[in-house]
């Protein structure tokens, strides 16, 4: 059985990411034909995932964990797709008892023909997946579930930073975010080698930017900085080996690195990583890439040494 899939591969070896697939929208006021409400819907994730990863750090800052439920599927994703599993850190589907996330999806949409993805956003009581867009559950937690948070200071897209912040996301997304992605399923040289590149021009501005700045944006974390702090918790494990990304590590950057362990520290955000997921699902699903499928024993990461970032605030 193989495990090995190259999502998005296309002529010339270069890589582009699937289109989500369901795109609704929860609302506060219901206009959308999803009200929020506490108990209504569930949110599927991979904690390996990173795109998944960013709601899953929404949800615990805002304090939504009574009023969203989550169910974590298994790390390791063969050709089934995403599944449901006992074990550390993951369980069963305690909402509809599914086995596969794919279930979800064909309950959603009969015809549905592609991969199936993490984040999933499920309307318990319309039976179907409203979102699978991370981009927007992050966002749909942060401005219209207030009502149900109990963290309501926290403002990740504050109104006077909102075009700043849709700027700088869309930056980072294509050069960083996806852009790791670009260089490890790359399949010809120089496709790889612009993606890489790419990774490191944004992340040597980053660290320019955060020698000045303890936040992307400020004195106070914002959407953007949650966005990129999926990547740079797994960079290190995962991208810098197994994508090739190994120009230079975060740890070799020194404001990267601190701004990485702040990030970290912050409230709840260390209980929602979990390396031992992270790295299984890269190293032992990817097997094009890593066909021996031995998960590396490292790389010893501190990060809850001090950090020193809070005097620039």
């Amino acid at each position: 059985m193989t495990t090995a899939q190259f999502p998005g591969e296309k002529a010339g070896g270069t890589f582009a990411r699937q289109a989500d697939a369901f795109a609704n929208w929860v609302t506060a006021d219901g206009s959308s034909g999803y009200p929020a409400a506490a108990g209504r819907y569930h949110l599927y994730v991979s904690l390996a995932c990173p795109w998944a990863h960013r709601t899953v750090i929404v949800r615990k800052l805002k304090g939504l964990e009574d009023a969203i439920g989550m169910t974590v599927v298994d790390p390791i994703r063969d050709e089934r797709g995403w599944a449901f599993r006992d074990g550390p850190g993951l369980g069963p589907d305690p909402v509809n008892g599914f086995h596969f996330l794919s279930e979800a999806y064909l309950a959603t949409d009969p015809a549905y023909n592609a991969r199936v993805t993490v984040p999933a956003l499920w309307d318990i009581e319309t039976k179907r997946v409203v979102s699978n867009n991370d981009d927007d559950i992050m966002r749909m937690f942060e401005l219209e579930f207030d009502a149900f948070a109990r963290h309501k200071d926290l403002d990740f897209y504050p109104e006077e930073h909102r075009g700043a912040i849709d700027a700088l996301n869309a930056e980072i997304y294509e050069s960083v975010n996806n852009g790791v992605y670009r260089a490890g399923f790359a399949t010809v040289q120089s496709a790889y080698a612009a993606a890489a590149e790419g990774v490191f021009n944004e992340l040597d501005r980053l660290e320019a930017r955060l020698a000045h700045n303890r936040y992307l944006l400020g004195a106070s974390p914002v959407e953007t900085d949650w966005r990129l702090f999926v990547t740079l918790i797994r960079f290190d494990a995962v991208y810098f080996g197994h994508f090739k990304c190994n120009l230079r590590r975060i740890v070799d950057y020194p404001n990267l690195w601190g701004y990485l362990r702040d990030l970290y520290q912050f409230r709840d955000v260390a209980s929602t990583v979990n390396f031992d997921h992270i790295k299984r699902h890269y190293y032992m699903t990817h097997d094009r890439i890593n066909p021996t499928r031995i998960v590396p024993i490292g790389p010893l990461l501190d990060l809850t040494a001090p950090h020193g970032r809070e005097a620039m605030s």
